[in-house]
């Protein structure tokens, strides 16, 4: 069942906030929603620039539609990061249900005139549309992406002159994070939710503790984006095997499918999503 991500937030239980994983192709979206329709849970599929520039936006939401129609639970199909209102037109037309813009970088009117044409545009299809504030960095050296904590000034200003759906904030977190090392900064994070009446995002959180995904789900935080974890386990589980006699694909990703089965069952529980069939 394809939704909105608004709708997906509006009907979370108490203290619980929904993982959205980066996804790019059959096998990690397959994963996902195996995982997700066993805890009743829904699922958010996220696409980065990266998969969209190697499979097209019509072809992953396709194929991304096409595998959850085997799935009776809610699913958001949602861009992550696009830079551009060419991405999120191509995006939204293309069937996606839930679109990013990053103008976090840009100065704040900017971020603000674009994430507030991009909202105008996105509400003539019913498509939600997350913003953000503050820029959430990079731990890869070779990415020149300069992280700066969210102005709560700033964020009130954004949210109030473009009413987007949900929120990106930076409280100390970075992308591509190997490592649950992040230190959440929680007391700039009451700060937001003391002054903000929107639902909020936390990037990077690959690098968040466990203890913190736990206790970031009993916050305003609903949307938390995991993308590295997963990565990382597909990758080392399938190159383990390549010493092997092995070498017909599907046989190959048998266990990295396994492997990162693991790991998103984790983050579901860890924020708010109890076990039942697995």
């Amino acid at each position: 069942m394809l939704v909105t991500l608004k709708k997906i937030i509006d009907e979370l239980g108490e203290n619980q906030a929904v993982p959205a994983f980066n996804v790019y192709g059959y096998e990690d979206t397959k994963v996902v929603l195996d995982v997700a329709s066993s805890l009743g849970a829904p699922a958010v599929l996220m696409t980065n620039r990266d998969a969209v520039m190697h499979m097209g936006s019509r072809n992953l939401c396709n194929l991304l539609k096409s595998i959850g129609e085997d799935y009776d639970i809610p699913i958001c199909i949602h861009l992550d990061h696009a830079k551009s209102m060419e991405e999120i037109e191509e995006a939204v037309k293309s069937g996606y249900t839930s679109v990013m813009y990053d103008g976090s970088n840009l100065p704040l009117n900017e971020n603000i005139e674009n994430t507030s044409r991009i909202v105008q545009f996105a509400k003539k299809y019913n498509v939600s549309v997350e913003g953000e504030i503050g820029s959430v960095g990079y731990s890869d050296p070779n990415i020149k992406i300069q992280g700066k904590y969210t102005d709560v000034e700033e964020a009130k200003i954004f949210y109030d002159e473009t009413k987007v759906d949900i929120l990106a904030v930076a409280v100390g977190t970075l992308h591509r994070m190997t490592g649950q090392e992040a230190v959440i900064n929680y007391e700039l994070l009451n700060d937001i939710e003391k002054k903000l009446d929107v639902p909020l995002v936390i990037h990077g959180s690959t690098g968040v503790k466990n203890k913190d995904l736990i206790q970031l789900a009993k916050t305003t935080v609903k949307k938390v984006n995991i993308g590295t974890a997963v990565r990382m386990t597909f990758g080392k589980s399938l190159k383990s095997q390549f010493n092997t006699e092995e070498f017909d694909r599907i046989k190959l990703f048998e266990k990295p499918m396994k492997d990162i089965e693991g790991v998103i069952l984790e983050k579901y529980k860890l924020l708010g999503f109890k076990k039942t069939s697995y």
